[in-house]
């Protein structure tokens, strides 16, 4: 299914602000589709003979639809949409004409003219039609509250042909919360209420107000209710903010132990203010589940700071204990496994300051390998770059992976740059008669450096470590070397990580290992996956 941008942009001359506008009606838009009790359809003019595309369609959650089928991408011309094109030339509010029928369904039209206001405030060109077509086959006598809604649902309009409505959104604002369903309230210019639907006046008497709104100075009312003055300011602010034809953010009142969301917007058809819509929700229980969240994240991270510290711990007890022992080969393990204990704290230590169970891999990696040219045992300085980005990864995917590149990175520093006196090593031994076969020597026209890149593909993540140093020794095999680094790496490659690993000649020289880890977990055996 095409966007609303796309069909736009490809079946009309629309500027980039005219279609900015669309988008912020369509999401703004379902307030008016519950109010009205109709399906609302956005049509963009497509030839000057009349012809209109649907761009976007909502229907409403307080009415049956008048449309079975989507309407979305349908290219219409003819008597059929003659009501959008006098809305269109003549930029009125169409209401005009006989219900009609799609199929056994008895409809409505109405047309609306949407307009973009100019730079300098002033209502502009006509830059498209909202279509409300409203279901006919449950008509009845309408209720107070469907009259109310339907008053209000014909202010917004007129609105919407002014280009006032929507107002500009709230930097962080979603337009989930709240809806005419949770509760409405409707304002006299004074500020006072005039209509309180039956769930906004159960959402105050909640907030410990049990007398009817209707007649009640709104703003007045949410400084006394507010449990903290501050909170009762601000919302009380806002309604008298909406009352001047502003649009003020969303604000919550706590009061009780209740917490009651709340959106004002100003009504001001034909640029009138007559009072102001007043949308509330009650949110008690969504921020009861916030504050546990907030505390169980706490708690977590707490646990990985711990996490952090005992390792840390662990590290510094190895390391007091290499100094102790005068075996080498002893020392060198000891050593080895602070850096292994050390790599795995940094996860911990992110996590500690992380929201969540993933971490930002970019920068774990840029640690272990700094550290890693600490640490190594080489005579040459190598430099270490990152090309690409690891991106946030989980915890579970996190720990074993910076494992991996740490026994990487020093086995690319310590082997693909080693002392003059361990050179040797990559020589094999020579036959009786036989002249040694030299290891290829390193180009010294190049700074000596190690690469780690990283991309995503597929829900795979791709990820080499290359250097430009001495290379493998003449018949390597990874699957039979007995160091303990490249043991660790393919059980946690293989194992922990369920991808490959490959240890490579590098394509100009040095050394490259390549590894494939999925992104995607799988469920445990036995466990339907989501």
């Amino acid at each position: 299914m095409s966007t609303l941008r796309d069909l736009a942009e490809e079946h009309t001359h629309l500027r980039p602000a005219d279609i900015d506008h669309l988008h912020r009606i369509a999401g703004d838009w379902q307030l008016l589709s519950d109010l009205s009790f109709a399906d609302l359809l956005l049509w963009v003019p497509v030839d000057a003979d009349g012809t209109f595309l649907c761009v976007a369609q909502v229907r409403p959650t307080t009415a049956p639809t008048a449309y079975q089928d989507d309407q979305v991408g349908r290219i219409v011309g003819g008597p059929e949409v003659a009501h959008l094109g006098v809305a269109y030339s003549q930029g009125r509010i169409w209401r005009e004409g006989d219900p009609v029928w799609y199929g056994d369904v008895p409809a409505r039209h109405e047309a609306i003219p949407v307009r973009l206001r100019t730079a300098e405030g002033e209502a502009g060109e006509v830059i498209a039609v909202v279509g409300r077509d409203t279901n006919l086959s449950t008509a009845r006598t309408p209720s107070q509250l469907e009259l109310n809604y339907l008053t209000t649902a014909d202010d917004l309009a007129q609105m919407i042909a002014d280009g006032t409505f929507p107002p500009p959104r709230h930097p962080g604002e979603t337009t989930s919360a709240p809806r005419v369903g949770d509760g409405l309230v409707r304002l006299d210019a004074g500020g006072k209420v005039t209509y309180a639907s039956p769930n906004a006046q159960s959402a105050y008497r909640r907030l410990g107000y049990a007398s009817h709104l209707v007649g009640e100075d709104l703003a007045a009312l949410h400084r006394r209710l507010a449990g903290d003055p501050l909170d009762g300011t601000e919302a009380s602010n806002g309604i008298l903010a909406a009352l001047r034809g502003e649009a003020p953010p969303r604000r919550e009142i706590d009061a009780r132990g209740a917490t009651m969301l709340t959106r004002a917007l100003p009504l001001m058809p034909a640029g009138v203010p007559i009072g102001a819509l007043v949308l509330v929700r009650d949110i008690t229980e969504v921020r009861r589940r916030d504050r546990a969240l907030i505390t169980k994240d706490a708690t977590i991270r707490e646990i990985h700071h711990r996490v952090k510290n005992n390792l840390q711990t662990v590290a510094a007890l190895l390391r007091l204990q290499a100094r102790r022992v005068s075996m080498p080969e002893a020392r060198v393990a000891l050593e080895e496994s602070v850096r292994r204990v050390a790599s795995i704290a940094l996860v911990h230590e992110t996590l500690s300051m992380s929201s969540d169970e993933a971490v930002e891999f970019d920068g774990i990696v840029d640690r272990v390998a700094s550290a890693a040219t600490e640490v190594a045992a080489t005579e040459v300085s190598v430099g270490m770059r990152r090309r690409g980005s690891f991106g946030v990864l989980p915890a579970e995917i996190a720990t074993s992976l910076v494992m991996v590149l740490n026994e990487l990175l020093l086995n690319a520093v310590e082997h693909g740059f080693p002392p003059a006196d361990e050179a040797d090593e990559h020589r094999p031994p020579a036959a009786s008669g036989m002249v040694p076969v030299a290891a290829p020597e390193v180009d010294p026209s190049l700074r000596p450096e190690v690469v780690v890149s990283a991309h995503r593909f597929r829900k795979m993540l791709h990820v080499s470590v290359t250097d430009n140093g001495r290379g493998l020794p003449p018949n390597f095999d990874a699957e039979r070397a007995s160091r303990l680094g490249l043991q660790i790496v393919r059980a946690l490659v293989t194992g922990e990580l369920r991808g490959t690993i490959e240890l490579r000649a590098g394509a100009t020289g040095g050394t490259e290992a390549v590894l494939v880890v999925p992104l995607a977990r799988n469920a445990p055996e036995g466990r339907a996956q989501g």
